[in-house]
């Protein structure tokens, strides 16, 4: 059930983890100073430091020199405020990758329950194929839709946390405007609100990556274009209409010419067809209930264009007969 990047991401992710570990682990040993540990111990707790427990520089001098390199590395600060952006990319991350599994989750790996026998299957076990191994493919299938159905939830309980980090930190906490933090603790928060959500969807992101980006080619993008060139037609004709009434307080009408008005009376509700539609494949077409959308917004337009069109051809003698209500060729 894995792709190629699912071996490779989470081995990635525990050696980072290991790695941002393993200096905590020797800073809190009691590892002697001949051996480093006095400065490791300096060091950590220079980058570790914020607020109130960053050493004024003044106590440089009356330090060790183990202790004066850790006071001195202390000056690259950054305002300890930032702990806002620590949340934003928590944040930003989290939401970013929820979604992704989410779709995917309700894609394909719906329903969560096991579907009752088919016919093939009924099947299989009168011409006495193997019961075990079907049962554990199922199992192993059903396995799978659990494996990513809890990373779905355990991503929800990170957003929620990291919301709740967000609100603390804008609303609730006041930093001092003094108070400051090491620049490698400033990183070091950038790397756990980035690695942290990743490492909890890494047992299926490789999967639920590939599967979002094939449907992103199939359709979101083509979806997204045809709704931007429908919105664009929709503007230009919007623009055309505007531009006839010269006073606003006057109720003459004229002609609307250029651009799709050319084809059909009402180019601004074939327009805004077009940019349903977008909207439709853009959804993928998975959902009845869209289709129920599209349906409404054909009908509701078509209506309005026929009566409009019909009023064009009372109003004016001269009023081009080759043109459609709004759909040329057809209506």
């Amino acid at each position: 059930m894995e792709t190629e990047g699912g071996p490779t991401l989470q081995p990635l992710l525990c050696l980072a983890w290991l790695a941002a570990t393993l200096p905590i682990v020797a800073a809190a040993l009691p590892i002697p100073a001949a051996a480093g540990g006095r400065l490791v111990h300096g060091l950590l707790s220079a980058f570790s430091a914020r607020g109130k427990t960053v050493k004024p520089s003044s106590s440089a001098a009356s330090s060790s020199s183990s202790s004066s390199k850790a006071v001195k590395s202390a000056k690259f600060t950054v305002p300890q405020k930032y702990f806002l952006h620590f949340y934003v990319v928590g944040v930003t991350v989290t939401t970013s990758l929820l979604l992704v599994i989410c779709f995917y989750a309700y894609m394909k790996m719906t329903p969560l329950l096991p579907e009752p026998s088919s016919y093939s299957t009924i099947a299989s076990h009168l011409v006495g194929s193997n019961s075990f191994s079907i049962g554990s493919v199922r199992s192993r299938t059903m396995e799978h839709k659990y494996r990513v159905w809890r990373t779905v939830f355990v991503l929800l309980l990170m957003e929620i946390q990291v919301l709740r980090r967000l609100y603390e930190t804008e609303h609730v906490f006041h930093y001092s405007p003094s108070a400051r933090m090491h620049i490698v603790g400033y990183l070091t928060g950038l790397f756990y609100y980035t690695a942290a959500p990743i490492s909890l969807a890494s047992s299926c992101l490789p999967e639920a990556t590939d599967y979002l980006q094939g449907q992103i080619a199939e359709f979101i993008v083509k979806g997204a274009v045809i709704f931007i060139w429908g919105s664009l037609h929709q503007i230009r004709c919007h623009a055309i209409l505007g531009s006839l009434r010269e006073h606003k307080d006057s109720d003459e009408y004229v002609i609307p010419c250029g651009d799709w008005f050319s084809r059909v009376s009402c180019p601004h509700y074939l327009a805004e067809l077009v940019i349903y539609l977008g909207v439709l494949i853009a959804s993928g077409g998975s959902d009845i209930s869209v289709w129920f959308l599209f349906i409404f917004v054909i009908t509701n337009l078509s209506f309005a264009a026929v009566q409009t069109h019909r009023w064009y051809l009372q109003k004016f003698e001269d009023y081009p007969r080759s043109r459609y209500a709004i759909i040329p060729f057809v209506l």
